[in-house]
């Protein structure tokens, strides 16, 4: 059996855990640890610091060791997303046509949804092509405060990413 570890902040957007193979990050979510004992590591401590420095207005960019568990496909739909610029939009179409499938917006959106990394890998920047919120496993509230938090939200001007028009 694996050891995982763990750790919790609290944000203005309620608790954030952290989990961590012992080497790299392995989930970011909201909500409560689930495991009875808190276990800490170097990595899990780094994830703490920055995660704090974000929420406070501090970073901008992350730089942690991640290890997302999913299927090729969904990995590279969120490599893909870590490309994403701090405070930039970008729409599903956009995401598909960087992977080289346009006509996978629906596929990518799925994959999107799965992201087992959330902020991090920052799949709250990714909105519908008429710059409408759309799903996100912390809800809807959370992506809105998160792109306010980096001050894109709500959207003034085109997409800055991509060259799609969907």
């Amino acid at each position: 059996m694996n050891t995982i570890y763990q750790a919790s902040i609290e944000t203005q957007l309620g608790t954030v855990t952290i989990d961590s193979d012992g080497e790299a990050i392995t989930r970011v979510a909201f909500g409560q640890p689930n495991l009875n004992t808190a276990r800490e590591c170097n990595v899990l401590n780094e994830a703490v610091q920055q995660l704090s420095d974000y929420f406070a207005g501090h970073r901008e960019h992350f730089k942690l060791p991640l290890r997302p568990q999913g299927t090729e496909f969904q990995r590279k739909v969120w490599r893909s997303l870590e490309a994403i610029p701090y405070g930039k939009l970008v729409s599903y179409g956009d995401i598909a046509n960087t992977i080289g499938n346009p006509k996978g917006v629906r596929a990518v959106g799925m994959a999107n949804s799965k992201n087992p990394i959330g902020i991090i890998i920052p799949c709250h920047r990714v909105i519908g092509v008429n710059r409408t919120l759309t799903g996100y496993a912390g809800g809807l509230d959370k992506k809105e405060k998160l792109l306010r938090l980096e001050g894109c939200w709500p959207p003034q001007f085109a997409m800055n990413f991509g060259n799609s028009d969907t």
